[in-house]
């Protein structure tokens, strides 16, 4: 199985735990592929330098930088997938997770934000919250 995370749900595991962090340390640890690009890297940087998340990572004892490094070092990255279009997206800045999912093509793409689940699915690649991305995988019982 190969699975996109976006930035929301990637920071909610690593810095508050609860199923985004299941979902995380199931793919670090091999149960599935983690897919991710340079666009999101970069998106994932910029978000856990923001100020209000510096308390987060002090408690978690990471720091931006560590924990970018540590999830690109386990992931699969996606060299300069080529931008889809999606007119039916109601956030631009959302497409860099599209166009990950797409040149791979993954299996499903997880996320909190709600302008990419209102989607449900994109080029057959089902939207779904950590939630269910556990339960789609059998580490979550329904």
């Amino acid at each position: 199985m190969k699975v996109v995370a976006d930035t929301n749900t990637l920071v909610s595991g690593f810095l508050w735990g609860g199923l985004p962090a299941r979902l995380l340390d199931a793919g670090l640890t091999s149960r599935f592929g983690l897919y991710t690009s340079a666009e999101l890297l970069s998106e994932l940087d910029e978000t856990l330098r923001a100020p209000k998340f510096a308390e987060r990572l002090t408690i978690r004892g990471h720091t931006a930088e560590s924990l970018v490094g540590a999830f690109r070092f386990s992931c699969h990255e996606v060299v300069s997938p080529p931008r889809v279009s999606a007119p039916e997206l109601r956030d631009s800045d959302d497409l860099h997770v599209l166009s990950c999912a797409t040149a791979v093509p993954v299996d499903l793409i997880v996320s909190g934000d709600k302008d990419l689940l209102v989607l449900k699915s994109f080029r057959g690649i089902p939207i779904v919250t950590a939630r269910r991305a556990l339960e789609i995988l059998g580490l979550l019982v329904p």
